[in-house]
């Protein structure tokens, strides 16, 4: 049986010459104000985010970019520029991905059989659930898919 661990870690090894992408932390204080700063980077893998060490689930992905002076039909897309000007403001550069929000996946949990975020052992097989209607799928099957997409891009 092929472990998460080591599905993994051989995707880490397949993606070291394709660029990572910024992990962000909403920050707040009296002197800088709020921002959203750099705390790492990641590979970008679908659901997932892998960094060196962890594996992260993925949430709110956006580019940091100066709203400047535009009309909005949503409010919605006014709360988005304004998230992306703090991530301008906490350093990130103009036209950075940053992920925001994420948490970490316990790979160790999964091997022993549960789950965490959208890994799980299903039937003895390490999984993923692509999208939250989605239904599971072998996760080696989904990295090959997703590490190929990378390197065509």
């Amino acid at each position: 049986m092929t472990s998460a661990a080591g599905l993994l870690a051989a995707a880490r090894a397949e993606l070291v010459d394709v660029p990572k992408e910024g992990l962000g932390e909403e920050r707040s204080s009296r002197w800088r104000g709020e921002r959203i700063v750099r705390v790492g980077e990641a590979w970008h893998i679908g659901v997932l985010l892998l960094t060196d060490e962890h594996v992260l689930a993925t949430a709110e992905v956006l580019r940091a970019a100066d709203p400047g002076r535009r009309g909005y039909t949503a409010e919605s897309a006014r709360a988005r520029a304004a998230r992306r000007q703090l991530a301008l403001r906490g350093g990130f550069d103009e036209g950075d991905v940053v992920h925001i929000g994420w948490s970490v996946i316990d790979v160790d949990a999964v091997d022993a059989g549960g789950s965490s975020g959208p890994l799980a052992l299903r039937d003895g097989v390490p999984s993923v659930r692509w999208s939250g209607a989605g239904a599971y799928m072998p996760l080696e099957a989904y990295l090959r898919e997703r590490i190929d997409l990378l390197r065509n891009i």
